[in-house]
């Protein structure tokens, strides 16, 4: 069944909220879906469970973030498998990460084929260059700077970072030996600190972020970053459409 992009993206949001809900106990109260060339965003807000809000309570992050990376492990394969079934489109790549303290987070899908055409996104957006730079330092801090770096913005609110060949060699021998949950956790906090006290991006891209959120595909040495923004018009909605 072929669907309009309109009607994938509501598809799309209303499974991906049935599937939370089904596997977590509790889904998120709203889901925006963004489609642009070969990602597709899924931005979840006010996503918390009743257990996860008192180990939050208790300062028990990383036990909250160890239970739903174990959980996304699991479900991944069906997501995945749907997403297929819907867009026609082989996934690659599947990235996630949540804002636990927001109550939000973001899965992001790569797919081998576009589901738009390449115009429907925004690859020379305000502030691109200084966006891009003030990544490849706070990724310095982090490892080292990128061998590769491309940034779009799919609609006002969502800008998509790619980062390739990111990792050490202590890093790469860290996965080798099985660590590679722990490296995730390590450079998850760090690389979440830089960008959460980066003061830049706000002035670089002239409107405020709301919500970063970082993944890793450590067999690829890639990484996402997606950032959401409040749009620079008033009145712009999550979809463009």
């Amino acid at each position: 069944m072929e669907f309009a992009e309109k009607e994938l993206q509501q598809e799309i949001g209303g499974y991906t909220g049935r599937l939370l809900r089904d596997n977590f106990g509790k889904g998120p109260e709203s889901v925006f879906v963004s489609i642009g060339y070969t990602f597709i965003t899924i931005y979840l807000r006010k996503f918390i469970t009743p257990s996860e809000k008192i180990l939050m309570e208790q300062d028990q992050v990383m036990d909250v973030q160890q239970i739903r990376d174990k959980l996304m492990k699991s479900i991944v394969p069906e997501f995945k498998a749907y997403l297929e079934l819907v867009t026609k489109r082989k996934i690659r790549e599947v990235y996630y990460d949540w804002g636990l303290h927001n109550k939000s987070g973001v899965i992001v899908c790569v797919s081998r084929e576009p589901f738009t055409t390449k115009e429907s996104i925004v690859e020379d957006f305000i502030g691109k260059d200084a966006f891009n730079q003030e990544i490849i330092d706070i990724s310095k801090q982090a490892e080292k700077a990128p061998e590769e770096i491309y940034s779009c913005e799919l609609n006002p609110r969502t800008i998509v970072n790619v980062r390739n060949g990111i990792l050490v060699r202590i890093e790469k021998e860290l996965i080798r030996l099985g660590n590679e949950e722990l490296l995730k956790r390590v450079k998850r906090n760090l690389e979440k600190n830089f960008l959460h006290n980066s003061s830049h991006f706000h002035t670089i891209l002239g409107r405020e972020v709301v919500d970063s959120f970082v993944d890793w595909d450590f067999e690829l040495d890639k990484s996402i970053i997606v950032f959401i923004t409040v749009p620079i018009k008033q009145g712009d909605v999550m979809d463009r459409n």
